[in-house]
């Protein structure tokens, strides 16, 4: 049976409960699927049944342990029975993966009140209520790890702004709460996803396919991330390894944020691309192409 190939040592999250919101698509199923490989016990949490029960599906099959609760994360109520529910079951929470996100493209004068604050209350107001119920529910007195997922908004997402300015407030809340919960032994990070090949991207229309096949020419390392590199990063700050680390935003995305006016761009080759110290890295065995790239 081929099963995930982490980087990481067998047993590494052995007898973890870790929740993963958003875990029924895209980065999220990737590090369920990791965190499952490691020894966790994962609770996928978010609002499509049927992507989460086919996510357990796969895990299962794969030897993992893994449940799931259908939660709408903007919900303070929902967001409050989950946890308690999770509790219940597993008696603590040791980790957290705020992953659970969505945004559209528009221009800023055409956005409405209500889709700013559909975009906000996703990204930014559903990922502060999770961790803030983690942290009371369980993590206050048994200490934790938080990490938030977050994108490349640095330096703006023109066409995104809401997404750009929910996610700046998530950076700002993983340093905040960083410091006002170390006293309880609990660790905030976040991740920064630059450019990835994920099944989040076909949830956008399919003019904008052109548009996303040229993105990797403006990456300096010349091509996409891969939903295993960013799982990595994540696994890792949830990690013992990553002990001293708190308030930080790990960012992977190719040096991409770095690309300035008047300076040549000289991008990775592909035969550059396959030396080791870049070669892309493919750790997830059930990964599948998003549909824009196989057009």
């Amino acid at each position: 049976m081929t099963t995930y190939a982490s980087i990481y040592s067998q047993g590494l999250m052995n007898g973890k409960v870790i929740l993963v919101t958003g875990g029924g698509s895209g980065i999220g199923r990737c590090v369920a699927h990791e965190l499952s490989a490691l020894g966790a016990q994962v609770v996928l949490v978010g609002r499509n049944v049927e992507k989460l029960q086919t996510v357990q599906d796969e895990i299962v099959q794969d030897g993992g342990t893994v449940s799931f609760l259908v939660c709408d994360i903007r919900q303070e109520d929902a967001v409050k029975q989950t946890v308690a529910a999770v509790l219940a079951t597993q008696g603590r929470v040791d980790g957290l993966v705020n992953n659970a996100g969505g945004q559209y493209i528009t221009p800023l004068e055409s956005i409405s009140a209500k889709g700013w604050q559909a975009v906000i209350d996703t990204n930014l107001t559903g990922g502060f209520l999770m961790a803030r119920e983690c942290y009371l529910q369980s993590m206050q007195r048994n200490g934790g790890s938080i990490v938030n997922i977050v994108a490349d908004m640095w330096g703006s997402m023109p066409g995104m702004g809401h997404s750009g300015a929910a996610r700046a407030g998530m950076v700002s809340f993983t340093e905040t709460a960083a410091v006002e919960w170390a006293h309880s032994g609990v660790r905030v990070n976040a991740v920064a996803p630059g450019y990835i090949a994920s099944s989040g991207m076909d949830h956008y229309p399919p003019e904008v396919g052109p548009m996303f096949r040229e993105m990797a020419k403006t990456v300096p390392l010349g091509r996409f991330g891969t939903e295993a590199e960013t799982s990595a990063g994540i696994v890792f700050l949830l990690s013992p390894g990553a002990a001293f680390i708190t308030g930080s935003t790990l960012r992977i995305d190719g040096a991409r944020p770095q690309v300035r006016m008047g300076w040549p761009m000289k991008i990775a080759q592909p035969d550059a691309q396959q030396r080791d110290a870049i070669r892309p890295y493919n750790g997830f065995h059930r990964a599948v192409v998003p549909k824009v790239f196989s057009l």
